[in-house]
C-alpha cells in the first residue's frame, strides 16, 4: 500500500510511541492542525489508525499493541490515576493488582505505603515492590507470558482462589459503552475474574483512551466494580452506569482542575 512520505511517518510514530497528537505532530512537520487532521482522517478511513480525542493511535481489534507502546499511552494520565487509586488503600491491607501498564502505576504509587500484603499475576509489579520490607509480595504460578510478563492460566487462576482480599486493583483493555469490560487474551480475563470474584473492593483503573478501543473477550461489568479511576470518563451512558450501579467514578482531571 503507497503512503506519502509524512503518513509513513505518521504510521512509523504511531507504531513506536502508541499514539499521536495533533498539535505535537503539527509542530513536527511545520503545518497547521487542520492539515493534520486531515491526514489522520485519511490515515483512518484506509483503516491504518484509529482516531481518539485530539489524535489517533493503531486499531484494535484481536490483538493489544506492544506493551512498551500501551506504556507510553496517556503515561501522565496513568501517573495521577495510579495516584489516586493508591490513595483509595490504607496500610495493613492485603491486595491484588492484575498485569496492566495502570495498574503498574498504582503500584508504583503504592511504594509510599506502609505494610501492605499484595498478591499479583503481574512479574513487573512484583519486581518492583519486592525490594521494599513493609511489603510481602505473593506472586501467581502459571504460564509467564513473554511479551508483558503476565502470568495466566488456570493455575494462575486456582492459586488466586485460595485468597480473600480486602481490594483488587485491575485494569482492562476497553470499556464498551454498555459497561463490559473487555481485553484480548481470554487466559488473563479468567485470572482476572478469579480476581474480581475473590476481593471485597474492586477497584478499576483505566485512562480515557479505553473508551475508544474493543476487544474481543469480556472481562465483566462496571457493575461488579466499586470504584473506577479515571481521568477522564467522555461516555454519558457510561456515567449513568456507575450511578444506577452505585459505582464512585474518580477523574483525575477534575481533580486537578478543582485542586488549581
Amino acid at each position: 500500500m503507497y503512503l506519502a512520505p509524512r503518513h509513513a511517518e505518521i504510521i512509523d510514530l504511531a507504531k513506536a510511541e502508541g499514539r499521536v497528537l495533533v498539535d505535537d505532530l503539527a509542530t513536527r512537520f511545520a503545518v497547521t492542525p487542520q492539515t493534520i487532521r486531515k491526514d489522520l482522517n485519511d490515515l483512518c478511513e484506509r483503516q491504518l489508525l484509529t482516531r481518539i480525542h485530539g489524535g489517533a493511535v493503531i486499531p484494535s481489534g484481536t490483538q493489544n499493541m506492544e506493551y512498551e507502546q500501551r506504556g507510553k499511552i496517556a503515561a501522565d494520565e496513568k501517573q495521577a490515576i495510579g495516584a489516586a487509586a493508591a490513595a483509595l488503600i490504607p496500610d495493613h491491607a492485603s491486595l491484588f493488582i492484575n498485569i496492566g501498564t495502570t495498574t503498574e502505576a498504582v503500584s508504583q504509587a503504592l511504594l509510599q505505603h506502609g505494610r501492605l500484603m499484595i498478591i499479583t499475576n503481574n512479574i513487573n509489579v512484583a519486581n518492583r515492590m519486592r525490594p521494599f520490607p513493609q511489603f510481602e509480595v505473593v506472586i501467581a504460578g502459571g504460564v509467564v507470558r513473554a511479551s508483558d510478563g503476565g502470568i495466566v492460566g488456570e493455575a494462575a487462576v486456582d492459586f488466586i482462589r485460595q485468597f480473600k482480599v480486602d481490594f483488587a486493583v485491575i485494569g482492562t483493555s476497553a470499556i464498551d459503552r454498555d459497561g463490559a469490560l473487555l481485553d484480548y487474551d481470554f487466559r488473563e480475563v479468567k485470572v482476572a475474574q478469579a480476581i474480581i470474584a475473590n476481593a471485597r473492593q474492586v477497584i478499576l483503573v483505566a485512562d480515557s483512551t479505553k473508551f475508544e478501543r474493543t476487544a474481543p473477550v469480556r472481562i465483566g461489568h462496571l457493575e461488579q466494580v466499586d470504584t473506577f479511576v479515571t481521568d477522564f470518563c467522555p461516555d454519558e451512558a457510561v456515567r449513568d452506569i456507575c450511578r444506577e450501579y452505585d459505582v464512585e467514578l474518580i477523574e483525575t482531571a477534575a481533580l486537578h482542575t478543582s485542586g488549581n
